[in-house]
């Protein structure tokens, strides 16, 4: 912009514009190169040899801890390599861990034992998607097994006549008070892409919903620990505002 390429272009396509209000960019660019401090997350998956398989959480980190003037140190934990003697060596710095979506069987008890980890050590957790789902008592996807129960209930294929899998966009409400969507107002939209979901045994620990032919539990919390069915990291501004929250819980 100081160099006056904008005008070039405008100029070249023959267009009327007026001077360019960069202010809040200008913010934005001053927060990222001037934080205030740093947060460590622990990313839990087991993908991580390719941190672009987790780009779009890694992004939404990163401007998230803009938002709240700090760095984010993403540690990147291979779920493969979790385990009852080796958890402590690995999250011992973290000041939040997340557990990401995933598919398939394999590093499942690594992140199992990340979320044990960060209950037991009262360290913000957040589960997406798949990471969610691990919080209840019991699932029935593929076959009927435990879970980690730090929320009661049971994840079953979701009671709708709506075509599954659920995919897009829609709509959430929120039925309990929860530091996880300060600022945000009912009605705001964000991304689901699951059959699944959870049934809590306690209407409390029910933070969102939304609306699936039948009510769908959208998120869940339970003291340090949160979980989101749908993605924060692909639900634009809305989701940004979940992450920057969830980071500013460990400040």
């Amino acid at each position: 912009e100081r160099e006056g390429l904008a005008d070039v272009v405008v100029r070249r396509l023959g267009l009327i514009c007026h001077a360019p209000d960069l202010t809040e960019w200008a913010t934005m660019v001053h927060r990222a190169k001037h934080p205030t401090g740093k947060v460590t997350i622990a990313l839990v998956g087991k993908y991580v040899a390719l941190h672009d398989a987790y780009l779009s959480v890694a992004e939404a980190l990163t401007h998230g801890g803009i938002e709240n003037g700090v760095s984010v140190d993403i540690r990147w934990v291979n779920s493969e390599e979790v385990m009852a003697d080796t958890v402590d060596k690995l999250l011992a710095e973290a000041q939040g861990i997340l557990v990401p979506g995933g598919f398939g069987k394999r590093g499942i008890d690594g992140k199992i034992e990340a979320i044990r980890y960060a209950r037991e050590h009262k360290i913000p957790f957040l589960g997406i998607c798949l990471g969610m789902q691990l919080l209840f008592d019991r699932g029935e996807e593929v076959r009927r097994c435990a879970g980690l129960g730090l929320v009661g209930g049971q994840v079953v294929r979701i009671p709708t006549a709506c075509k599954l899998p659920h995919i897009g966009w829609n709509s959430l409400t929120f039925p309990n008070p929860s530091p996880l969507f300060a600022g945000l107002d009912e009605g705001i939209y964000v991304y689901f892409v699951h059959s699944y979901c959870g049934i809590a045994a306690d209407a409390a620990d029910v933070l969102a919903l939304t609306d699936y032919g039948v009510p769908v539990t959208a998120a869940v919390g339970r003291g340090n620990v949160y979980g989101c069915q749908f993605h924060p990291e692909k639900s634009g501004e809305a989701g940004l505002q979940i992450l920057k929250n969830f980071g500013g819980l460990n400040r």
